[in-house]
């Protein structure tokens, strides 16, 4: 696999999140170990970008994610992979 940045991960596990997932199902579709996973939460919770909701155990994309999401896709088809060209 790739070289992964911090950025393309954080929106693989909003991605993974969006409309509600559990951890091990984020972990999966993120290609990331536990302990990443552990240290990724932290910082999407406390930035809102992320929220986890104990009744059903689940976590879930909040609207700021979701907007990052957007924002991100926007410039993936304004500047299409510029480092695989390098």
């Amino acid at each position: 696999m790739k070289y992964r940045s911090r950025t393309e991960i954080t929106v693989l596990i909003l991605e993974a999140a969006n409309g509600g997932a559990t951890k091990t199902k984020i972990m999966y579709k993120s290609f990331l170990s536990y302990a990443q996973l552990k240290e990724y939460f932290t910082m999407l919770i406390e930035n809102g970008l992320l929220e986890y909701e104990r009744l059903i155990n689940m976590y879930r994309t909040t609207e700021k994610g979701l907007k990052l999401l957007k924002i991100y896709n926007q410039i993936e088809e304004i500047i299409p992979q510029i480092y695989t060209k390098y």
